[in-house]
């Protein structure tokens, strides 16, 4: 009965464009930080739609909002879609983004055709997947797996303002009554742009996500002293950037001894003081990103970043502070849940392969207590988290009717 249903591409296309209008940057891309007024306005824009389809909307303690379409049997546990609408600095237009508004889509085509599920299907957006305002990332979607606190999120602190996620949310009226945990799913499915060069280099439309890499982020802060650089001999210097500077390296180099999977990254939050061209940096505070799809490989990265932090604060002189303030595990996405997409891809006869994330996504910590597979579409040269970020309509558009006909798989069609 559903079999020949398609999404509208260019409805899909002109909302994402739409939501780029709200913190739009001079290069084309966006720039709305989690839970800041451009979110905020992002927020509003997305409940207003909602509402347009039909939608009831819920919105819990930590801003998650859960669009709810209802099913012939409304007891049951929903079939959630969704991703986030928060982006990095100055970041691209599709990341989160699509996931979000391609199951806005798959509503509103449900609608057109006038299409009852069996289960009740839900949009969700998912709030600070990002982490760039306030750190670690998947924070929501980490509560909600169980993995953080909810008091400990609440009480995160945005690295523009110190304020915490609980006052910005109360700022923006996103302070919702629901229950973080209490929100149950039957099965979550997650598009999104790979953010990476696979597809896009192999003319694939549609990446069948079955596994996603794990990976550690770390806050570290080396303490040394601040001296004059011109009557301070070199040495006995306590220079805290050239320990840094060693462990930059040391990053890269736990990275390439276990290629060709592993990433190691010194993000670009760094903090260097006093601040003067003619004091030795006394004082460097930095972040480390470590990934793999293996955990024991991920474990084995972790012990040496570790060891060689350690051997540079004690060779210069430094006070160490090490602290891992993310562990996301490496992810096997649920069997049926990824073998319902890959039917869909078959029987819309769309390119298609296995694919791993290299990025983390809230369906990663949603993973950790419902079933759940994320969908990946192509971008123009694997390129993502920039201004530049591309993605083609037609290949979007593959994907949402993917997502459609794996999400009428699994919550059922009213005959």
């Amino acid at each position: 009965m559903t079999s020949d249903i398609r999404v509208d591409g260019a409805r899909l296309w002109d909302s994402i464009m739409a939501m780029a209008e709200i913190g739009a940057t001079a290069n084309g891309g966006s720039h709305r930080l989690t839970l800041s007024d451009e979110d905020k306005a992002a927020r509003d824009l997305f409940a207003s739609w909602c509402a347009d389809a039909g939608l009831s909307l819920t919105i819990d303690e930590m801003g998650d909002m859960f669009a709810r379409r209802a099913g012939a049997e409304d007891d049951r546990a929903p079939v959630g879609m969704g991703s986030h609408l928060d982006t990095q600095p100055y970041g691209g237009k599709f990341d989160g983004v699509f996931g979000v508004l391609a199951g806005l889509e798959v509503i509103r085509t449900l609608n057109d055709h006038s299409i009852n599920t069996i289960a009740p299907l839900e949009v969700v957006n998912w709030t600070n997947e990002e982490g760039a305002r306030f750190a670690p990332a998947m924070l929501a979607s980490g509560v909600y797996g169980g993995v953080f606190e909810l008091d400990w999120a609440q009480s995160r602190r945005a690295v523009d303002s110190g304020a915490t996620v609980l006052d910005e949310l109360k700022r923006i009226g996103y302070h919702g009554d629901a229950s973080v945990r209490d929100h149950e799913f039957s099965a979550f499915f997650e598009c999104h742009i790979e953010q990476g060069p696979i597809l896009d280099a192999g003319g694939i439309s549609v990446g069948v996500v079955d596994t996603a890499q794990g990976f550690r982020w770390y806050d570290i802060s080396l303490e040394g002293f601040a001296q004059h650089t011109g009557s301070t001999p070199m040495v006995g210097r306590r220079n805290a950037l050239l320990g840094m500077a060693r462990v930059v390296q040391a990053v890269d180099d736990i990275a390439q001894e276990h290629a060709p999977l592993a990433r190691g990254t010194v993000g670009s939050q760094v903090e260097v003081g006093p601040g003067s061209r003619n004091i030795i940096p006394g004082r460097v505070d930095f972040t480390v990103d470590m990934r793999h799809p293996s955990a024991e490989t991920l474990a084995a990265m972790d012990a040496a970043l570790r060891e060689v932090c350690a051997e540079a604060a004690a060779e210069i002189g430094l006070n160490l502070s090490l602290e891992q303030i993310s562990y996301t595990a490496p992810v096997a996405f649920d069997e049926n849940c990824v073998a319902a997409v890959k039917k869909a891809c078959e029987q819309l006869d769309v390119s298609h392969q296995y694919i791993t994330s290299g990025a983390g996504h809230d369906a990663c910590y949603v993973a950790e207590r419902v079933p759940t597979a994320m969908l990946f579409a192509p971008c123009k040269d694997g390129i993502s988290h920039h201004e530049s970020e591309s993605a083609e309509p037609a290949d979007l558009e593959a994907v949402c009717n993917v997502l459609l006909h794996a999400a009428l798989d699994v919550a059922g069609v009213v005959n």
